[in-house]
């Protein structure tokens, strides 16, 4: 059984040869990242500026992954024959070309189909986390509290402004995740800026 000196001994461990690896191989290439942040932000920047243009994008995205997985699925189906899920396989792999083609051909359906199931999550993930706050409350439950708050009021909004809001939330969704994307980015440029060569 590992003690806490030893678990503390590995973590410092590990987090020397991060630093190693990056003093060796990125410090002195700081401002590539901080490229790539700048990038990632303006990409958000754009996303943000075109809600409506990225979530259709993003639900063709979402459509084109299920047709690629149904047509592998389809294509396995048939490599292993033998097998005894050979019926099986193939109906799920037609069902996600058909899903998938059906989705990037209706993307405003799709949107908002997704939209309306992203705040069906919110809403239940919400309500877990205040149940689970009430047994976690010694060790920090108020913020699971606030956390499931945030998302019970997420995706009340959401399911308010439906099926409107399926025209915006999925881009909203793009541009948060490209935004603190390039946020990361950015600050570990600046951290690696601080390495002396």
């Amino acid at each position: 059984m590992i003690n806490r000196k030893q678990e503390a001994d590995v973590t410092h461990r590990e987090v020397v040869a991060v630093r190693g690896d990056i003093h060796g191989a990125a410090a002195h290439r700081w401002w590539v990242y901080a490229l790539l942040g700048v990038l990632f932000l303006l990409m958000a920047a754009f996303v943000f500026g075109h809600l409506i243009a990225a979530s259709i994008v993003s639900a063709i995205f979402f459509g084109a992954a299920l047709t690629v997985g149904g047509a592998f699925q389809v294509v396995h189906a048939f490599w292993e024959r033998g097998w005894g899920g050979f019926a099986l396989s193939l109906i799920v792999g037609i069902l996600y070309l058909i899903g998938g083609l059906w989705l990037m051909a209706n993307p405003l359906a799709t949107s908002a189909a997704l939209t309306l199931f992203i705040a069906a999550v919110l809403l239940v993930s919400g309500i877990l986390r205040l149940a689970l706050a009430y047994r976690l409350w010694p060790v920090g439950g108020w913020m699971l509290v606030l956390s499931g708050v945030i998302a019970i009021l997420a995706g009340l909004v959401i399911l308010a402004g439906w099926p409107v809001s399926g025209l915006v939330v999925l881009g909203i969704l793009l541009g948060l995740d490209l935004l603190t994307f390039g946020l990361f980015w950015l600050v570990l440029a600046l951290a690696l800026r601080e390495i002396p060569a």
